[in-house]
């Protein structure tokens, strides 16, 4: 289960450095259908307007997943336990 999360939160930082460098690419008015995408997929882009360094929005991104993770595992551990008895 550790591996899976450490996975999560991996996937976590990812999004982070995909969405940087999108956005840097698209500079200075990405598309308003991508802000959405990135307020979904990294939370922390709610707060785009204060400065944030890349470095504390990458790691908020993946303890944010790990923790979506964390709970997605335990999920699936009580629903796979429930239908093997």
């Amino acid at each position: 289960m550790k591996l899976r999360i450490a996975v999560w939160a991996g996937v976590g930082a990812l999004v982070v450095v995909f969405w940087s460098l999108y956005i840097s690419a698209t500079s200075p008015t990405p598309l308003g259908n991508a802000w959405s995408l990135a307020y979904l997929s990294c939370p922390i882009a709610l707060a785009h307007h204060y400065a944030l360094s890349f470095y504390f929005v990458l790691l908020v991104n993946a303890g944010t997943y790990a923790l979506v993770g964390t709970l997605a595992e335990m999920i699936w551990r009580r629903h796979k336990r429930a239908h093997l008895a």
